[in-house]
């Protein structure tokens, strides 16, 4: 993932827990650096370390950790990085969720060893959908929930978000979410 993942951790933690908490989150990561090069791949482990630092340091679960993450992430880290493009992905929670794959081919061009997941939206009506997520990465369907309730926040459309089949393995994870707003 890249640097950028890991520096929207270090805002969410700080804005929400103070920079000794931050600290003590690093230390326990066993990553000796707090200068995390936004536009630089690091090895996905890295990112996961910091979750599970975050995780113990703050005594706090994983899942509502990603939430959260995933939240901040469409609120505050992502219009940050590349608002234009996000700006430019939809005027409403319906169209950008079905713009999200396009989003991340423009992404992309900025972040050459972008690991994406891909989003198909189907079913959609007036006020759900159902919204098919597949990553070559485990672990993460939380942080999506959070990404869901961020985007809703965003258009100001609260939405409800239901996990109706989840499968991971070695392979990644393939979710369907139902979603309502």
């Amino acid at each position: 993932m890249y640097g950028l993942v890991h520096i929207g951790m270090r805002d969410l933690i700080t804005s929400a827990h103070g920079k000794n908490r931050w600290g003590e989150v690093l230390n326990r990561s066993g990553l000796n650096e707090d200068a995390f090069v936004a536009m630089q791949s690091y090895p996905d482990n890295t990112s996961y370390q910091l979750v599970g630092a975050a995780v113990e340091v703050l005594e706090t679960p994983v899942t509502q950790i990603l939430e959260a993450f995933g939240r901040h992430w469409v609120l505050s880290t992502g219009p940050e990085a590349y608002g234009n493009i996000l700006d430019m992905s939809g005027e409403s929670l319906p169209e950008l969720l079905e713009n999200l794959d396009d989003l991340h081919v423009h992404v992309a061009n900025i972040m050459p060893n972008l690991k994406a997941p891909s989003f198909q939206c189907k079913d959609v009506t007036e006020h759900s959908l159902t919204l098919h997520y597949h990553s070559s990465r485990q672990g993460l369907t939380a942080m999506v929930i959070g990404l869901l309730a961020g985007a809703g926040e965003r258009f100001h459309t609260p939405c409800e978000v239901e996990i109706v089949s989840s499968v991971e393995n070695d392979n990644g994870a393939d979710v369907i979410f139902s979603v309502t707003w």
